[in-house]
């Protein structure tokens, strides 16, 4: 999943630290987005691996996406206090030590066999992985010169990208083939007990890491900015709400598709495939997004951002077409093309709506990532779909949203104020 810089790159702790080695300090944080990367793209084989297991309606299971995403919403706020509060690297502790008490909370979980007490696991690791995001990204642009910050960003994005590619096909290995070899439901559900309790293991040594680890002080960045006086507010820049709009249909889009992809893969008029050997396939669309990306950086050198992302958007509808009216092959490999497109959106979309915000770029930034809510919702809405139409036609449902990032690309990301 994407994480976000909330702070400027040219801040004076980015300067104050230039000279300073802290490769061993980037090389723990670049682990952090490795993580949270791996550990969000998981929730697409938790989601057939409980649907068998609980016998639910793929609305019921869409409930795994709610939880999780839904803490991006409820927590950002708090743990923007916290932060405030305790400072950056102490946040950064408490969010890896909150993760991994979410990840311990699997095992009762699958013990008890309670898909509510999964849910509530799922949300107390999203709210960890949360905390994280607001306390982490901001050391990624303080750890070196400022001019080189921008690509500390990119690097940490390429192993954020790298984790959501690689956890499907463990998932399917240590989660679905456990599963699929189990006598019963109730084995069934503990399948998913040591992956957990072996990635609460690398939360709890990487907050120690990071209790242990001598940080830059950002004390000096963030008095910068406390000390701006601001007039107006983020809220009256149109390019900025319909970005954030963007941003909800967009991780609502992708996050959607994904979660249905095993299911899809599953149905005979597809590929049959065994939920085990489906889910490997997942590989492949967040793989093409990480792919995308590194090709997106060097076509967008040549043409526009919002011309760029118009064509993706476009593209991502006619493929989402063939999904929903084709069969076989065809239907399976233009779904998976799909995240090859998605590769530019988030860091596209985020940058022209933030552009010409001035000193309100901090508030749209925060109004940018409370919008990344559209992963709890979206992907309900969808489950509601498929229960009602068919896994294939509820493909349909995120062409809307695709047309609306591709009316961003065109009209909607031309800054404008209401002032």
């Amino acid at each position: 999943m994407e994480t976000v810089s909330t702070l400027n790159t040219t801040g004076s702790a980015s300067d104050s630290n230039q000279g300073k080695d802290y490769s061993f300090a980037l090389t723990s944080l670049t682990s952090l987005f490795f993580m949270w990367g791996f550990i969000t793209c998981l929730n697409d084989i938790l989601i057939p691996h409980l649907k068998g297991v609980f016998d639910l309606s793929y609305t019921q299971a869409m409930l795994v996406q709610f939880c999780f995403f839904g803490a991006y919403f409820i927590v950002s706020l708090p743990s923007g206090a916290i932060v405030k509060r305790l400072g950056y690297q102490k946040g950064i502790v408490i969010g890896l030590v909150i993760a991994a008490v979410g990840c311990i909370s699997f095992y009762p979980a699958a013990a008890l066999h309670s898909y509510p007490v999964f849910l509530l696991a799922l949300f107390i690791l999203a709210s960890g992985i949360t905390l994280l995001q607001v306390s982490a990204n901001p050391y990624v642009s303080a750890l070196g010169a400022a001019k080189t910050a921008s690509s500390r960003l990119t690097m940490t994005q390429a192993f954020n990208a790298l984790g959501t590619t690689v956890a499907p096909y463990f998932g399917a290995l240590l989660i679905l083939d456990q599963a699929t070899e189990a006598l019963s439901k109730s084995a069934a559900a503990e399948a998913v007990q040591m992956p957990y309790l072996l990635l609460a293991a690398m939360l709890l040594i990487l907050a120690a890491v990071f209790a242990w680890l001598k940080l830059p002080d950002m004390s000096s960045l963030e008095s910068a900015e406390t000390e701006e006086v601001t007039s107006g507010s983020a809220w009256q820049y149109s390019h900025l709400v319909l970005g954030a709009i963007g941003i909800f249909v967009y991780v609502g889009a992708e996050v959607s598709i994904g979660s249905l992809l095993v299911n899809f893969f599953a149905e005979p008029s597809i590929a049959g495939l065994e939920e085990a050997e489906a889910a490997k396939y997942i590989t492949y669309f967040w793989g093409g997004a990480m792919v995308g990306r590194f090709i997106g950086a060097a076509v967008m050198q040549k043409i526009s951002a919002n011309k760029a992302l118009c064509f993706n958007a476009v593209m991502a509808i006619v493929l989402l077409f063939i999904t929903a009216f084709s069969s076989g092959q065809v239907a399976m490999v233009a779904v998976l093309l799909i995240g090859l497109c998605n590769s530019i959106m988030f860091p596209t979309i985020f940058s022209l709506a933030i552009n010409g915000l001035g000193k309100h770029t901090s508030q749209g930034a925060g109004i940018l990532c409370l919008a990344i809510v559209g992963g709890a919702i979206i992907p309900l809405l969808q489950g509601v779909l498929a229960d009602t139409v068919g896994v294939q036609l509820a493909f349909l449902l995120p062409v809307v949203c695709y047309m609306f990032i591709a009316y961003y690309g065109v009209v909607g990301y031309k800054p404008k104020t209401s002032a």
